[in-house]
């Protein structure tokens, strides 16, 4: 709600900027409808990659109790106190998985089926990739110590890499944002300092002219998050 909300009044703010008339604004503060599905998406692609990030950290300190000589259920239950120890006012989403893994244990569900699930929920590549080797390898009698070792090695790499691609295209998307904030910014500017100029936009063919500006301004944001969004 609070999402539409602010969406809202920011489409209205725009109709009422490129058509200076409340029922523009209205018509426009319809879309905020469809702006909760976006933002729920962009939060998402976040945690997502936070909860990546948290599980490179887990898997090497799981390697770590594992070539310790520990077993394979202790190693999760120390990556926990692991994890708490890097930040302890934290509570993250993988703290709180890997608290319900170790519960499950605690209450005699196999390690593969809890490790499965968080897989099936968390959605993620690597997540899926690991839990998959790692159960292949404890079913078959592999070397666990060596699986989850080189399989932290290897996510580590792919996550370094990601965030190489993010940190270059981080101004870029700095600068995006700017273009594409300054058409509204200038025509702000024009209406405070020189509204005789504008006033032909106004009325007539003039809003047709703001019609399409406003088309071609959607249409430029759309293309620039498409090019923006970068797949590894």
């Amino acid at each position: 709600m609070v999402c539409m909300l602010i969406s809202g009044l920011l489409f209205f703010g725009i109709g009422i900027l490129f058509y200076h008339h409340w029922l523009a604004g209205a018509i426009l503060s319809a879309g905020c409808i469809w702006v909760p599905k976006h933002w729920t998406k962009v939060l998402l692609e976040r945690k997502r990659m936070t909860l990546s990030l948290h599980f490179k950290q887990a898997l090497y300190a799981l390697s770590s109790a594992l070539a310790a000589g520990k077993s394979v259920e202790n190693g999760f239950k120390e990556s926990v106190e692991d994890l708490r120890m890097l930040n302890p006012e934290a509570d993250t989403d993988l703290i709180r998985e890997f608290t319900i893994l170790r519960t499950r244990m605690e209450y005699g569900q196999p390690i593969e089926e809890a490790l499965q699930d968080f897989s099936d929920r968390a959605q993620i590549e690597d997540i899926t990739n690991f839990a998959d080797v790692f159960i292949t390898c404890k079913r078959t009698g592999g070397d666990l110590v060596e699986v989850v070792r080189r399989t932290s090695a290897v996510i580590g790499e792919k996550l370094d890499i990601q965030q190489d691609i993010m940190v270059a295209v981080s101004q870029k998307k700095f600068e995006s944002k700017v273009m594409f904030a300054a058409p509204f910014i200038f025509l702000i500017f024009l209406n405070l300092t020189a509204k005789d100029f504008m006033e032909p936009l106004y009325s007539g063919m003039g809003y047709l002219i703001s019609s399409g500006a406003l088309a071609v301004l959607a249409c430029c944001y759309l293309w620039i998050n498409r090019i923006m969004d970068i797949k590894v």
